[in-house]
């Protein structure tokens, strides 16, 4: 891949979230369109996490992303700050890729 689309991309992505950030700006606060939004972030993301977790292109997979996963939440229950979670499920990961779980 050759920098100069490596730049084009790095500057697409800044400018969608300028453009995010100057639309959420300029939403009423307290508005119909807040509330909608609020109602679909939590599905959207679930959403994203279960394709990463549990999809590998076309294919169901289960490896040690799964057992992760399962870390992060029950962290994230008992109320652990966001850093130790990362870390934690990220080594729980690694753990069970080395050891070819």
């Amino acid at each position: 891949m050759s920098w100069a689309a490596v730049l084009a991309l790095c500057g697409a992505a800044y400018a969608l979230k300028a453009a995010g950030a100057v639309a959420a700006s300029r939403a009423p606060d307290g508005g119909a369109m807040t509330a909608r939004l609020e109602v679909l972030v939590v599905p959207v993301i679930a959403g994203l996490i279960a394709v990463q977790t549990f999809g590998d292109g076309k294919a169901l997979v289960l490896d040690g992303r799964a057992p992760a996963l399962v870390v992060a939440a029950v962290l994230i229950w008992r109320k652990v700050p966001l850093l130790l979670v990362a870390a934690a499920a990220g080594g729980t990961a690694a753990l069970l890729h080395a050891v070819g779980a």
